[in-house]
Order: C-alpha cells, then structure tokens, then sequence
C-alpha cells in the first residue's frame, strides 16, 4: 500500500511537539465508516525492544471482514531512532510500522493502531500520525490511558462511556467483554468517534483486544499466523 512522505523523522523534541501541532489540524474527523465502506481491516502492534540489540518489529495484519480471516501478514524491523519522550510516541514507532504498511499487497479499508489517537494531550496519538500518512481510516485502541477522566463503563460487553479532557470528549472507555478492563478508543483520521467505537466492538467478538491488533501483537513477537493469502 502507499504511504505518503508526510514529514521527516528526523526532528527534535521540540519540533516534534510543534509539528504535532500542526497535524491534528489536519485530520478528518467526521466520517461515519458503515459495513458497506470495509471489506478488509488491518491491525498494527510493534514488540517491545530485544533486550541485547534494542531491535523492534512492526506488524501489519490485515484481515478480511466480516470473517476476520487473516489474509495478509507484514513486517518490518529496525532500532528506533527517536527518544523516549511521553507523548511523543508515534516518532518513535510510526516510522517501522509505516514501512510494515508499505510491503502489504492491498490497501486495507480500515486500520486498528494499539495506541492513541485523538485521545492525546495535543490531540494527535499514534493512530492519528499513521492515518495522515496513509489516507485510511484509522482508530486507536489503547489498553491503558493517557489523558482524560471518566466515570466507569458497565460491567456489560458494549458498554461505554467519554473520556474527558479540559471539557471536550477525546474519545471513549469501552467494554469490550464483560467483566473485563475496557479500552480506550479514539478516533485516528478519516473516522469519527461514534464509528470508532463500533468497528472496535465488532473486532473484539471474543476477547478484550480487537481481532486485528490481537493478531498483530502476536506476529510483532514473531509468531507465524495462517492466513488465506498466497
């Protein structure tokens, strides 16, 4: 698939913040993703560094929906070059995952990002740096939070509520399976927070992660998946 040359990585901090910035005003934010719009959806996850060489590996699964069937599996690896810096994590993985995206065949309809996207202190998480360089709808789904408050969701699968930052709604706390933590779901680009919400529910038929960041979390460590692809 193509991914744009959106900026360079090779910023400082404090660019970085800047640019950040001047992003989030460029995201799409307001479109409704119905079933007639997604025929395949992708999933990305980046492993934790090798503890000897500091060596990640980003993947991109994509699978077929509304089956959920793997169809296509990428990966990348390299050593991060950008510093660990709270909020800053996209220009520490996006550059390894961009590349995972660029060696699929087709252009997923729609991509899941384990992390966040509009649900950022500048409003511009992971998911939302990947979308702009893709042009594909995008959500984040985040395990844990970053910004924000809440009250709690039901105990029920389904169940939501806002997640809350200076008085504007930067995305939801979900239930995925009931009885279990929720996640944190924010629009990335080119999707809306209603949609956002939904796709992520049907995603997660069965366990608390989304089917296609479950998958990619699992191919990231370097598990081979069966899939239906040549």
């Amino acid at each position: 698939m193509r991914v744009r040359a959106l900026h360079s990585w090779d910023i400082s901090p404090k660019e970085a913040i800047a640019l950040q910035r001047e992003l989030a005003g460029r995201l799409s934010l307001d479109r409704r993703l119905t079933e007639e719009d997604v025929r395949s959806i992708a999933g990305l996850d980046l492993s934790p560094p090798h503890p000897r060489t500091g060596r990640v590996r980003g993947a991109a699964v994509v699978v077929a929906w509304p089956s959920l069937e793997v169809t296509e599996v990428a990966a990348a690896e390299g050593i991060a070059q950008f510093p660990y810096v709270p909020g800053l994590l996209s220009f520490r993985e996006a550059p390894i995952l961009l590349q995972a995206l660029s060696r699929l065949r087709a252009t997923p309809d729609l991509i899941l990002v384990d992390g966040q996207g509009t649900a950022h202190p500048r409003r511009l998480g992971i998911a939302c740096h990947i979308g702009l360089f893709v042009d594909v709808p995008t959500i984040g789904c985040a395990k844990s939070r970053l910004i924000g408050e809440h009250e709690p969701p039901g105990e029920e699968r389904g169940a939501r509520s806002d997640l809350i930052h200076r008085g504007e709604v930067i995305g939801g706390v979900l239930r995925t399976r009931a009885g279990v933590r929720p996640l944190y779901v924010s629009p990335g680009n080119g999707i809306d927070s209603e949609s956002s919400l939904a796709w992520t529910l049907a995603c997660a038929p069965r366990y608390r992660i989304p089917v296609p960041t479950r998958l990619a979390h699992r191919a990231a460590a370097g598990e081979a998946l069966p899939y239906t692809g040549e």
